[in-house]
């Protein structure tokens, strides 16, 4: 238990402060990008909205849930399906929080990495959807699904002045209260991971590497995981001995996919999405995994991958106001869900 906890503490602390920066960053993202903006510019069904709707979607911190208002409103305004299906690949996969996370644990060559095969592997899908769909985007849709939980996307007005505090209510309670639970658990599997999981795991996957691909793009497809929250798992995994390429297929395939976001796909975009949508994350996932461990073992690049006993007093403060945050909107949670079971008496308010 001792070391459980003393993995879960090394894991908070070697992600805090970067998780801490990128929320403020996604609040200012907030504030300065319009949704107003983003649907002008990927209504066309052309290639260039389709690169568009990759590129706007990459440091947007929307998870693979909170997406889908977002990319359902885009559609219902008259964005084509291609675009559509791009976005929805592309933010989740990354997000301004999660670039900087990943920086911070993995190093910028393996960040920018990222960053660059979740373009691809969103412009892919979108071109794919362009070429196989013929039906035009049509305005005023309504869509039958439900979406889950998710981050306010409501249409702002156009003339509201920059908002320090809205940065921080963003960031801090919109943005975090979204993933906390995913984040508090990833963390928790990074630590478990970490202490549990056998020295000589290496050997096995290095033995069978393309077996280990398969598994890992298998796991993180139907799992609901940020991107964020990913990443003490993928750590832990390299850390445990699992190459460079598997922990990125899990980097690339679970935040972009869950079952939940299947769903939404076939109803609002079909099914014929839904395939492309698969397919394309699947292949790109594990072309991508399979290409990384290439120029890691022919390159003999390397990465960060041990947590550190010594941090700085900065690190520290971070974890700990991180997880005090995560904390209290688990807490704020559990309390409005009893408060939504009351009977109507007078402590019901």
């Amino acid at each position: 238990m001792e070391e459980l906890i003393k993995a879960f503490w090394m894991l908070s602390v070697d992600m805090g402060i970067y998780i801490i920066f990128g929320l403020f960053f996604a609040g200012v993202l907030h504030q300065v990008i319009r949704e107003e903006w983003i649907k002008k510019h990927l209504g066309a069904k052309t290639h260039g909205s389709v690169y568009k709707a990759a590129l706007l979607g990459t440091p947007l911190p929307l998870c693979s849930c909170s997406v889908i208002p977002f990319a359902a409103s885009l559609r219902r305004n008259g964005a084509s399906k291609g675009a559509t299906l791009a976005f929805l690949i592309s933010a989740p996969i990354t997000g301004v929080d999660s670039i900087l996370a990943t920086f911070g644990m993995f190093g910028w060559a393996f960040t920018l990495y990222r960053i660059a095969s979740s373009v691809v592997i969103a412009i892919v899908s979108g071109i794919f959807m362009n070429i196989f769909e013929d039906e035009k985007p049509k305005k005023a849709m309504i869509f039958s699904a439900a979406p889950p939980k998710a981050v306010s996307v409501s249409v702002r007005p156009g003339n509201k002045k920059f908002s320090v505090i809205d940065i921080f209510r963003y960031g801090f309670i919109t943005l975090l209260s979204d993933f906390s639970k995913p984040l508090l658990w990833g963390l928790l599997l990074g630590a478990f991971i970490t202490v549990f999981i056998p020295s000589n795991l290496h050997q096995l996957i290095y033995e069978n590497r393309f077996l280990g691909y398969l598994i890992a793009v298998a796991i993180a497809t139907p799992m609901y995981v940020c991107a964020t929250a990913s990443l003490p798992i993928a750590i832990s995994l390299i850390v445990a001995g699992v190459s460079p390429g598997a922990a990125f297929i899990f980097l690339s395939a679970g935040p972009a996919t869950n079952t939940v976001t299947m769903g939404v796909v076939k109803s609002i975009l079909g099914t014929r999405a839904l395939i492309i949508y698969l397919s394309v994350i699947m292949a790109g996932s594990i072309l991508f995994g399979v290409l990384i461990d290439f120029i890691f073992d022919s390159l003999a690049v390397k990465i960060n991958r041990s947590m550190s006993e010594s941090h700085g007093i900065l690190e520290q403060i971070s974890a700990v106001i991180l997880l005090g945050l995560v904390g209290w909107h688990l807490f704020r949670g559990w309390f409005k869900k009893k408060d939504k079971s009351c009977d109507g008496g007078s402590y019901c308010s």
